[in-house]
């Protein structure tokens, strides 16, 4: 009895479900907070629009032809405010330190604070507790310009740590005085997806009592929509037209977001206030394909499986799917018609699952 009851905590530990405590973001179309991002999918805004001048001159950039040299085939894009905005001061950084800083770290430190305290846990002794920083990042275009501006001088003492992205979390980290795993992701898009899974497998092994995780993307040159341009995939419009006949690529989008994750039975515990659950989560790899950036359906259906048996849910008890639904010819078709295998089973007819990608709204 004693073993039999010793496993069965083991697995309890294993699949318990991940209370969301707290959340911050800044999104395309002014969205600072969970309100604002709720009234734009409300309303269905559309948050993208043209490059703003101080990223780059887009009409210097543009040209009808997506094949041009060193042109791009759109001036628009899910873009920021301000995103060059920071309070320095707040974290006690010095002005200098701050100029050599990735905006995406800075952006990371705002959100972090703001997401703790959304979650009633900046008054707390977060240096006594093990909290985890998990952190999405795959962009670095502020470090190749730091380089071409330095031109041929020594670039600044703090260049390294202002722009190496495992520092994105780990001066979250540093700063707020966290003392749980710290890493940085970059599995391209879905970077601040893994990122949580990696959280929630942390949490259930004990490895911390709370976790940030999410992650941030920004736009500051213009060399990899020059490159995603020639490579075709980019929409001339700027928007993601996802599930669409119209649909001829995607829109590059910005932005930043992160959730405050704890054990369900501590939160329910402590009082906290749950905005959400997650019952399970899975990663996988699409392996080989017709090609390096072609998506595999067998990889996706695997993939959906994993997550309904983690989460110990059936495919009928799923409402609503928030797709990857990026807006291209090919990828779009491959994962509805995963999707349809797998979450079609046993589904009635009058109760249908429900799609839609914030991609959207937003960009990609």
């Amino acid at each position: 009895d004693e073993a039999a009851a010793k496993l069965e905590a083991g697995e309890r530990a294993r699949s318990e479900p991940i209370a969301v405590i707290g959340l911050g973001c800044r999104l395309p179309g002014g969205v600072r907070d969970a309100a604002d991002y709720w009234r734009l999918l409300r309303d269905g805004v559309d948050a993208t629009g043209d490059v703003p001048p101080d990223r780059w001159d887009a009409d210097a950039f543009y040209d009808v032809d997506p094949a041009a040299v060193g042109k791009m085939c759109t001036r628009r894009g899910g873009f920021l405010d301000e995103a060059d905005r920071f309070d320095a001061a707040h974290f006690g950084l010095a002005p200098r330190e701050a100029a050599a800083m990735d905006p995406q770290q800075r952006m990371l430190l705002e959100v972090a604070h703001e997401a703790l305290d959304s979650a009633g846990r900046l008054g707390d002794r977060l240096d006594d507790n093990a909290t985890g920083v998990f952190v999405g990042i795959t962009n670095n275009d502020y470090g190749h310009l730091l380089k071409q501006a330095a031109g041929d001088r020594p670039l600044d003492a703090y260049f390294v740590t202002g722009n190496a992205l495992n520092a994105a979390a780990g001066r979250i980290s540093y700063l707020l005085g966290l003392r749980g795993p710290s890493l940085a992701i970059d599995s391209a898009c879905s970077s601040s997806l893994v990122t949580v899974h990696l959280a929630c497998q942390s949490l259930r092994a004990g490895e911390c009592a709370l976790a940030l995780a999410g992650g941030v993307n920004l736009i500051l040159a213009p060399d990899a929509s020059v490159a995603l341009s020639r490579e075709r995939v980019l929409a001339p419009d700027g928007c993601c037209k996802t599930f669409d006949a119209a649909a001829d690529g995607y829109a590059r989008g910005e932005g930043c977001g992160l959730v405050v994750l704890k054990r369900l039975t501590d939160a329910q515990r402590d009082g906290d206030r749950i905005i959400a659950v997650l019952r399970g989560s899975a990663v996988n790899q699409d392996g080989p394909t017709g090609g390096f950036t072609v998506p595999s359906g067998a990889a996706q259906r695997a993939l959906l499986r994993s997550a309904l048996a983690a989460a110990k849910l059936a495919p009928a008890d799923l409402d609503y799917l928030e797709a990857h639904g990026t807006g291209t010819a090919l990828g779009d078709p491959i994962e509805v018609g995963a999707l349809a295998d797998v979450l079609g089973e046993n589904r009635s007819a009058d109760r249908p699952l429900l799609l839609g990608s914030v991609k959207t709204n937003l960009g990609h």
